[in-house]
């Protein structure tokens, strides 16, 4: 009997976390799949599914760009001998070219650097990193409308298909 490969969240892989406060608040014009330097016990954590970056945001400094504002809250069983910073600054890993696109735009356009997902990706853990600009009052009231016709539009589907 052949064996089946099962997906597992402790073998890790997935989604880690999602930041959908991002998507509200920011416009996101161009993705970028990034590396994060970890520690063994940030690891432990992300996959007991301890994070918060709903808050991060990243930043450019002497030409690398790091992770700000997450917070990897540690384990109780963590170790003793290390000193746990759950929000501490972390680098993110990504080419040159990658690295000097992000900085220009950011420097010479105005654009943000924000999180929009933590996942697993061949046992390593990924970060992808939108660049984006900041939305207006009324581009927020547009989105909400937009998802709540969604929402809507998914309701009367579905009730007119169960009426069929």
């Amino acid at each position: 009997m052949a064996k089946s490969k099962d997906k597992d969240t402790t073998k890790g892989t997935g989604t880690i976390a999602l930041n959908k406060r991002a998507r509200f608040e920011y416009h996101i014009d161009q993705r970028y799949e990034a590396g994060i330097a970890l520690q063994g016990w940030e690891l432990k954590a992300l996959r007991a599914g301890r994070i918060n970056f709903g808050d991060g945001y990243a930043i450019v400094i002497k030409g690398e760009i790091f992770l700000v504002g997450a917070s990897i809250p540690p384990l109780i069983s963590a170790s003793t001998h290390v000193i746990a910073e759950d929000r501490r600054t972390r680098k993110l890993l990504l080419h040159r070219k990658e690295i000097d696109q992000l900085i220009g735009a950011v420097e010479r356009k105005g654009y943000t650097l924000v999180p929009t997902a933590m996942y697993w990706k061949n046992g390593k853990v990924k970060v992808e990193v939108g660049l984006a600009r900041g939305k207006q009052e009324h581009d927020k009231r547009d989105t909400e409308k937009q998802r709540d016709w969604q929402i809507e539009k998914q309701r009367t589907m579905r009730s007119h298909n169960r009426a069929s």
